[in-house]
């Protein structure tokens, strides 16, 4: 299976664990019903969509609510250092939870004891945690946006809110800004640092750019970047090696855009409707090609 850990931005929300459905336009885990907007859900989704199409395993979320406060995260954090170790994945990826940096070492340190090491790919609060802690070097993935990047980059920066101004305005300087981040300890196995262009990365050097094809209006789409992950997600959990499964993503959660000829109003669930087309076209394509 493939672990997926993250929140739901409802306080009432419980802890709970189980296989992921897709199911009109939105999740279902259990008996629970979630809309997919942007965050945990729609990473959740568009994992599962493209699961279909790779034949790769089912997608097993790890959800809690959690507004922000960090009380349902602490509760998802204690529970996954207690139980991960149950879990048989292959792959897991931490969305958002509150940053915890002991909390964070307690759940790395039970991955260990997993009946298989996964591949482990962390965006969002739990990089920040990694990063915060010193241990960006035990994932496979680090999913950054540019900003993100520059946090990553900042050897003193506690927190994304302290990243250093100069650093911050060499945004436009992305390659810059991994060799930094590389250079600091910062930055996982791999990146996949989304933005106008994608860039994938592995062990410091840049091993693929993605920029087509490109659409203005997804950049004011929220959750793109949460569909991104997934998609990496879903291909890391289908065999193919990680600078492959980075490629794919990003290809694949471009062509959801070409596919639903996006404006400035067009909804997340709309882009995650067209991943199994886009999925599918990308995965001929490189049938064909051998």
């Amino acid at each position: 299976m493939l672990g997926i850990v993250g929140t739901v931005p409802d306080l009432q929300f419980p802890l709970v664990h189980g296989k992921v459905r897709w199911q009109g336009r939105q999740i279902r885990i259990g008996g629970h019903t979630i809309p997919v907007n942007r965050g945990t859900p729609a990473l959740l989704a568009a994992s599962s969509r493209a699961c279909e199409c790779t034949g790769g395993p089912e997608v097993y979320a790890f959800l809690v609510g959690d507004t922000g406060v960090g009380e349902g995260s602490r509760r998802l954090y204690r529970f996954l250092s207690r139980h991960l170790s149950e879990f048989d994945l292959q792959v897991l990826t931490f969305h958002y939870l509150q940053p915890d940096v002991d909390w964070h070492a307690r759940v790395l340190f039970a991955t260990q004891a997993m009946p298989q090491r996964p591949i482990l790919i962390a965006d969002a609060g739990f990089m920040y945690a990694a990063k915060m802690g010193g241990q960006s070097g035990s994932y496979d993935f680090f999913t950054p946006d540019v900003g993100e990047l520059a946090f990553l980059a900042d050897e003193l920066a506690p927190h994304p809110f302290y990243t250093r101004g100069f650093i911050l305005h060499q945004e436009h300087n992305v390659p810059d800004l991994i060799r930094q981040a590389y250079g600091h300890g910062n930055a996982a196995a791999c990146l996949v640092v989304k933005g106008q262009t994608d860039y994938i990365v592995q062990d410091g050097t840049i091993a693929a750019t993605v920029g087509e094809p490109s659409y203005d209006a997804m950049e004011a789409i929220g959750g793109t970047g949460d569909t991104l992950t997934g998609l990496l997600n879903a291909f890391c959990g289908a065999g193919f090696d990680r600078i492959d499964a980075a490629v794919l993503a990003a290809r694949a959660n471009r062509w959801t855009g070409a596919l639903a000829d996006p404006t400035p109003a067009t909804q997340v669930p709309e882009l995650i409707d067209k991943i199994p087309e886009a999925v599918s076209h990308l995965l001929d394509q490189k049938d064909d090609k051998g």
